[in-house]
């Protein structure tokens, strides 16, 4: 991993040293996939673009940090992180111990309706999509599985597939189950995406607190499989993972970027109190601007800053969409939106400017943006699947011909070419879509 600048200090201690007039600049519960290394390393560099100096990160006792600074009067700031799991981040809101929650899934009715004093925590001034990451599924090096789909990973962590020659006839011996506990976001989501609400995971599970304990204990067990978070395949290997209608894919950035991955996910902060605390905007602005998520990137997690490549399509694709974009390459920008509306979501609202400033580039300027808008099966009639992806695309049109960009090419395909499975919610969200290419 890549720090920041050679001129920063940065001191781990395992004591914990009690300083005279310290001041706590921010605390941030919740996440262990966000806490462990990305909160630390995006606080570290904030302060440092900042202009403190004397950067120095402490140990306070498991998943929980402490990172002192010296401002430009040499005064001493504190920064708080503490690991628990998403959960523990909502818990720390309502009680008024955390400036931001951070979270490795969208907050919850419930937790949402517990915050209700402070607003809609789901609006565009309190929800934060922070970065990009891909449930890994893993297993030993030496297991010779190399993909699995949906229902398969379903059957296995909920114990009804419990032998390894039920997923390969030359395989043999009892599966070991590895999953990340109750708190975990990394949890929640893997619930929400591959086993559902209905489905238990099975009770022999081995938990874990921590994605890379876990990565370790998986590379160490030639019978074992569990999940985590991208960043954290360490030693062991990951699968490609197929559902309903897809092909099986490795969790590669492009495709996680995009969202076509089946495990994608996004990892968000919360806060109410954006514009009464200048240092919470100021840490969340500097996470969502171009340094703050190329720190993202370098953590291991997938970036938002826009990038773009060729990649290859179905033969089975509507021709029409064949040919436009032959020769072409796909933007790792995503416009989703609300159910059965035009609605941009937050994380869109925010693609849009990102979109702008990529496309207004020296290099890129010379390129044209094409727009292909796509609707699930669920949200509308047959008949009108095809209007609603429409407008959609136009409804993205307009947004960017506003700030200049004219699109060359603007289609509607209504839920012709899903990327994902509307069996559930998360597969529905990722089939309401913009795709942007660029020729």
């Amino acid at each position: 991993m890549r720090f920041i600048c050679a001129t920063i200090v940065f001191h781990l201690v395992s004591t914990q040293i009690a300083y005279a007039n310290d001041v706590m600049l921010l605390r941030l519960h919740g996440s262990n996939t966000i806490g462990a290394e990305l909160g630390p390393e995006l606080v570290k560099s904030w302060l440092y673009h900042k202009g403190y100096t004397d950067i120095r990160v402490k140990r306070i006792k498991s998943e929980e940090i402490e990172i002192s600074a010296r401002d430009l009067n040499g005064d001493k700031k504190l920064v708080e992180i503490h690991s628990h799991g998403s959960s523990t981040g909502f818990k720390s809101l309502k009680n008024g111990v955390a400036d931001i929650g951070m979270s490795s899934r969208p907050i919850k009715s419930k937790e949402n309706n517990s915050l209700k004093k402070f607003g809609d925590m789901t609006s565009e001034s309190s929800e934060f999509v922070v970065g990009l990451d891909g449930i890994a599924v893993i297993v030993n090096k030496s297991n010779t599985i190399s993909e699995i789909d949906k229902e398969t990973i379903n059957k296995v962590f909920s114990g009804k597939i419990t032998q390894w020659s039920q997923l390969n006839e030359r395989l043999s011996g009892k599966i070991n189950v590895y999953a990340r506990d109750k708190k975990s976001g990394t949890y929640d989501t893997f619930k929400a995406l591959v086993l559902g609400k209905k489905t238990p995971l099975i009770s022999t599970a081995k938990r874990y607190e921590s994605n890379a304990e876990l990565s370790d204990d998986v590379s160490k067990d030639i019978h074992g499989i569990g999940f985590v978070g991208l960043p954290y395949v360490r030693k062991s290997k990951a699968l490609a993972v197929a559902e309903q209608g897809t092909l099986a894919k490795v969790p590669k950035s492009f495709d996680i970027a995009t969202e076509d991955y089946a495990l994608a996910r996004r990892l968000y902060l919360y806060s109410a109190n954006t514009g009464s605390n200048n240092a919470i905007k100021s840490f969340i602005d500097f996470s969502l601007s171009k340094k703050g998520q190329d720190v993202v990137g370098e953590t291991g997690f997938i970036s938002q800053n826009p990038r773009s490549q060729i990649v290859d399509l179905n033969s089975g694709f509507p021709e029409e969409y064949l040919n436009l974009t032959k020769q072409s390459e796909r933007l790792s920008i995503n416009f989703r939106f609300k159910k059965g509306t035009t609605m941009l979501d937050n994380k869109s609202k925010r693609d849009v400017k990102r979109l702008v400033d990529y496309v207004s580039k020296s290099e890129n300027n010379s390129k044209k943006v094409m727009l292909f808008g796509f609707s699930e099966s669920s949200e509308s009639l047959p008949v009108f699947a095809l209007d609603l992806s429409v407008y959609r695309v136009d409804w993205v049109s307009d947004l960017l011909v506003r700030k200049g960009i004219d699109p060359v090419s603007v289609r509607g395909y209504g839920d012709a070419i899903p990327v994902a499975s509307n069996e559930d919610a998360g597969g529905r969200h990722k089939n309401r879509r913009v795709e942007v290419w660029l020729k």
